[in-house]
């Protein structure tokens, strides 16, 4: 700033900047003001009073009529064309397209233009919802990759496993007093309330293969109790093995499918208010 003697302080010609024509208005509202502004800043406290908007409601957002773009950096609204026309927001407000100006565009009435937005806007939550059930897929789908292999080997052993258990049940056999479970998956059957849910699958597949009476003697428990665990172990492991197929089944069903056409949506845009 350069001071004047007797005279107010005036400003570099680097500090002075171009007022900029803009249009303001209310969402839903009809009227508009045409104010000029030289930042953003500027533009939001004269559309705080020329359009009666409560200061208590602060912020206020600033968007682009034409589609709801947020307008909140100085840089982006000085290259905006004159006369741009801006909504203000204000609370929580959500930024709505004009049904009267639409209905006036589409020469349909107002209730028509409201309810092909409705039918829109569902259209566009569906896609979401469908986009992101799909990347949640995705994700539940590589984590049960590493033990999915052998899960899909359990149906192929299913037949062996019968007969073993057969053979135990037939008393054929001697039962051997050592087991292949490690102290780590024989203190979960101990400790834990539901140890089948605590086990990986493969501990699921090694305590459902386990001799019962072997198993038993380990666990100090009986042979009825014993016999029950490795039920529920195996039921768990079943149903893992169903999760898996259910999986590649809607994976396979999902590739076959063309996919949506994407959308290039500014990463700025405001949700629009379904209302």
């Amino acid at each position: 700033m350069t001071e004047v003697a007797g005279g107010p302080s005036v400003p570099e010609p680097s500090e002075i900047r171009a007022l900029k024509q803009c249009l303001l208005c209310r969402n839903h509202g009809r009227e508009q003001h045409g104010v000029a502004a030289s930042c953003l800043e500027e533009l939001r406290s004269k559309a705080c009073d020329i359009l009666a908007i409560d200061k208590s409601l602060a912020p206020v957002t600033l968007v682009l009529a034409e589609d709801g773009t947020i307008v909140d950096d100085d840089d982006y609204f000085l290259c905006l064309p004159a006369n741009t026309k801006f909504v203000a927001l204000a609370g929580n407000e959500k930024w709505a397209y004009n049904n009267s100006e639409l209905a006036q565009e589409l020469s349909q009435s107002r209730v028509a233009v409201q309810g092909l937005q409705n039918t829109l806007q569902q259209v566009l939550d569906q896609r979401e919802e469908a986009r992101q059930s799909k990347q949640l897929l995705e994700l539940y789908l590589r984590a049960l990759e590493k033990e999915g292999s052998i899960l899909l080997k359990q149906q192929e052993s299913k037949a062996g496993l019968g007969d073993e258990r057969d053979a135990v049940d037939t008393g054929i056999g001697e039962s051997s007093s050592e087991i292949a479970l490690t102290s780590q998956i024989l203190t979960a059957l101990k400790e834990k309330p539901a140890p089948e849910l605590s086990l990986s699958s493969q501990d699921l597949e090694l305590v459902a293969k386990e001799d019962p009476k072997a198993l038993a003697v380990a666990l100090n428990w009986d042979i009825k109790k014993t016999e029950a665990v490795q039920q529920t172990c195996n039921q768990e492991l079943s149903l893992r093995l169903q999760q898996v197929q259910s999986l590649y089944s809607l994976r396979s069903i999902s590739a076959r499918k063309s996919s949506l056409p994407g959308e290039v949506q500014n990463p700025k845009q405001a949700k629009r208010d379904p209302t």
